[in-house]
């Protein structure tokens, strides 16, 4: 997953940890840092420091546009367009560091700022897109933007600009410009809140404590040991605590032979925000649903799912709906044969139940090694966390020729972070990159990546980027280092895909520097997820922690060979997920729902099997409710279709590490991807549109 680029025109949603306890009165903030490479200098900011600072940066932004507004000479490109990219540079300079910080190292206090933040900042964007004179000067621009003897780019930044403004309201009458402006504010809260819940349902509201030994049969000893160590902080050594985060939850589904556990850990992961406390999102859920079709009736569409999707590479809801349901039907008969050879098996053994969603992982792994060969905890001993990160940094380094070169002396805001100077390979300085690898309480789950600077122009130079990369993976214990699962593997590569991409954009202008379509943001990411299988890749990084041994030939086929495995789960838990988003943005009218009905309907409606349940649920399906992925989800599907038939002109070359395609993908599908329209981009690389025939043959739906 990848955050958008802070801007107020889209006000997309980031997060960040403060310190307290400081009692200077410089806010270091208000004024350049004074650290290596200009680095937010976390060991000085105070939690006290935000506020004031979110107050500053909109005042000055509030100064800049009445300086654009109140200019008396005609609008032209530089006082008018220019100028207002320009502006905000104090506000976005926090908010980069707050919402960041406030998603990947939260507290109390940080969770209060963010809500009185929350209505300032939802009134401060709406009073520029909804002001009428700065419309009116953009405007005057836009129309006579092809007599001003322009650039492609300018014109290109003028009309994306000039599209904002519209989508964003200009347009409209007053009285349904305030109406808006209600609409966007409660939007704003109930997303903010609709987190909040889900952060406290997955680190704090559930437990598993086992204090019988009986009950770890089948698990692996590192699952045992991160447990105990769980327990030892929670201060309840002798035990063991098992979590909701991914590293914990997902060994025991795959491993405990405790069935009654297994449904008790996996349900606590299911009902979040379904459990009737201060935490329930089921009503967000619905106010939610309602208002976006409000808000979209206003801006003058017929749901939210054709607003948003207009601007995208599908461009109409039915677009997606058609291709997902392509997926679906294929998909669909697959994850029903793994159901069945999974009943099998318990049959077998003389189980005497039906299978639930709860026992897909424990009996996907027994099929695992009996018809591949392939344990997964056979794998973990080869991808040690250090390992796989230089891996994907010899991708890199093979493919673009940068190298990365850990830092010690930069300030971070966690003791775990580590930071890389990151170089072209003629020794130029490229950006800066951390990585914060483990789970916490005030850490939100799942993988993502974001910036705390974005590559930008000052004084005719380019800004590097400071980009980072935020995981959930095991943290290493006394006896050992952290060791991945291999989807662990693919996240690692897959985040690393999107930093590539904030690292290497280039262009003059903020609005379109490597500002492109929602389904095509995920091709970045996931088409480096294709190089960490690879034999030759998995030579190099895969090596035993303990004796550096590199991985046997036998585990890299059997590797290749069980690419196909539990593909039909996979594919079809995220489509549901994808359809329900969909369902929820195509609604029409803006009436009262309840979200579990809603939900039951749209699964029963596609016929999905009771043994799987949606990738995410409505009630935390935070994607789509307070992620800026509403009718969005499709996203990572679409982009697979691309990065698929990406990798299969590397393949097709004989040489995975093709320079020559290297620079071609790096020029036009990353350094100049918001130059143009995300599919003209990528024929530029591939010199034709994507074939959807790579991705059926590669998860075995063809």
């Amino acid at each position: 997953m990848k955050h958008f680029k802070f801007l107020l025109l889209a006000m997309t949603t980031l997060a960040f940890s403060g310190f307290t306890g400081s009692d200077k009165t410089v806010n270091p903030f208000f004024s350049e840092y004074k650290t290596p490479f200009q680095v937010p200098p976390f060991d000085k900011i105070d939690t006290a420091d935000y506020m004031p600072a979110f107050l500053r940066g909109m005042k000055e932004q509030n100064a800049e546009i009445n300086a654009i507004v109140n200019n008396p000479n005609a609008p032209e490109f530089l006082n008018t367009i220019d100028a207002f990219d320009k502006s905000g540079k104090l506000l976005t300079k926090v908010g980069k560091v707050f919402y960041n910080i406030n998603e990947a190292n939260t507290n109390k206090q940080l969770q209060k700022i963010a809500r009185d933040l929350d209505p300032l900042v939802s009134k401060h964007s709406d009073d520029i897109f909804l002001n009428e004179k700065l419309f009116a000067r953009i405007k005057k621009v836009y129309d006579r933007r092809n007599e001003m003897k322009l650039n492609d780019q300018q014109i290109r930044v003028i009309e994306k600009y000039y599209r904002d403004f519209e989508r964003r309201g200009a347009n409209l009458p007053k009285e349904k410009q305030d109406e808006l402006r209600k609409v966007n504010a409660e939007l704003s809260m109930l997303a903010l809140t609709f987190g909040e819940n889900l952060l406290a349902e997955t680190n704090t509201n559930f437990k598993l404590v086992v204090d019988d030994k009986k009950d770890l049969d089948g698990l692996p000893q590192g699952a045992i040991d991160a447990a105990a160590v769980t327990a030892t902080d929670a201060g309840m050594k002798g035990k063991w605590i098992f979590t909701l985060a991914k590293p914990s939850m997902i060994p025991f589904l795959q491993y405990a032979n405790n069935r009654g556990l297994r449904e008790k850990i996996y349900r606590g992961y299911f009902m979040r925000g379904n459990n009737g406390n201060t935490n329930d999102n089921k009503e967000i859920v619905s106010k939610i649903a309602k208002l976006r079709v409000i808000q979209a009736n206003l801006l003058g569409y017929r749901n939210y799912a054709s607003y948003v999707i207009e601007e995208n590479m599908a461009k109409t809801p039915e677009n997606v709906n058609e291709f997902l349901m392509k997926l679906w039907e294929a998909a669909l008969p697959v994850s029903k044969k793994e159901a069945e050879e999974m009943q099998k098996i318990i049959d077998r053994e003389g189980g005497n139940f039906k299978l639930e969603s709860w026992d897909w992982w424990y009996y996907a792994e027994k099929i695992h090694k009996e018809k591949y060969e392939l344990d997964e905890n056979d794998l973990k001993p080869y991808f040690s966390l250090s390992n796989v990160r230089d891996g994907m940094f010899h991708v890199a380094n093979k493919l673009y020729g940068i190298t990365f070169t850990k830092r010690t002396d930069l300030p971070v805001y966690q003791k775990d972070v580590e930071t890389f100077e990151v170089k072209e390979g003629d020794g130029k300085q490229l950006g800066i990159l951390y990585l914060d690898y483990y789970p916490r309480d005030g850490k939100r789950g799942g993988a993502w990546c974001t910036d705390f600077r974005s590559n930008g122009w000052e004084n005719g130079k380019r800004i590097d980027p400071v980009v980072s990369l935020v995981c959930n993976f095991t943290k290493p214990n006394l006896e050992t280092p952290s060791l991945l699962t291999w989807d662990e593997v693919t996240t690692l590569f897959h985040e690393f895909g999107h930093s590539l991409h904030g690292l290497f954009t280039q262009g003059k202008y903020y609005r379109t520097a490597g500002n492109v379509p929602q389904d095509y943001v995920e091709l970045p990411s996931q088409v480096m997820e294709n190089w960490a299988s690879e034999p030759e890749v998995l030579r190099f990084y895969a090596k035993h922690y303990k004796t550096g041994k590199v991985i046997p030939e036998d585990l890299i086929n059997k590797i290749q060979k069980s690419g196909l495995f539990n593909q039909g789960f996979e594919t079809v838990e995220y489509l549901a997920a994808a359809l329900l988003d969909m369902d929820y943005y195509t609604l029409t009218e803006p009436s009262d729902i309840d979200a579990l009905t809603f939900e039951k309907d749209a699964m029963g409606k596609l016929g999905l099997i009771p043994e799987i349940l949606p990738r995410y649920r409505s009630t935390y399906f935070s994607h789509i409710f307070d992620g800026g992925y509403a009718a969005g989800y499709y996203v990572y599907i679409w982009a697979a279709v691309l990065d698929a038939d990406a990798f299969a002109a590397f393949k097709e070359s004989g040489d995975i590490y093709n320079k020559a395609l290297a620079e071609k993908f790096r020029k036009y599908c990353l350094t100049e991807s918001g130059d143009d329209e995300g599919m003209k981009q990528y024929a530029k690389f591939r010199g034709k549109e994507p074939s959807v025939e790579p991705l059926l043959k590669r998860r075995g739906l063809k």
